[in-house]
């Protein structure tokens, strides 16, 4: 699926099944509020702290889907086509990062 593909089919489901869009503000309390579901998903699956009960049948992939959803969501309602925002956003860190991590001391092994 393309992001664009991806953006008309989140459109079609709210427009079918969502009824209408949560607004702008709402979204992005939601957004946060996924983001965060996948920082405790990471901070247990990578980082230090355990899984409770309740969190062992946690999906990272689905968690991540949840945030991509709402962002796609967010860029709907905004009108931002998210291929032509991403395609602008790596020219510009292809630009402006071309030597700057290759010249970073601390990436160096």
């Amino acid at each position: 699926m393309t992001i664009e593909q991806a953006q008309q089919r989140v459109d079609e489901w709210i427009q079918t099944t969502g009824v209408r869009y949560f607004n702008e503000l709402t979204n992005m309390a939601m957004l946060t509020e996924e983001v965060g579901e996948v920082a405790r998903v990471i901070a247990r699956q990578y980082g230090e702290q355990s899984f409770k009960e309740s969190d062992k049948e946690v999906d990272l992939a689905d968690e991540m889907a949840d945030v991509l959803f709402v962002l796609i969501c967010l860029a709907n309602q905004t009108g931002i086509d998210l291929n032509t925002a991403l395609e602008k956003n790596l020219e510009k860190k292809e630009q402006r990062d071309k030597l700057r991590h290759k010249n970073n001391e601390k990436l160096k092994e």
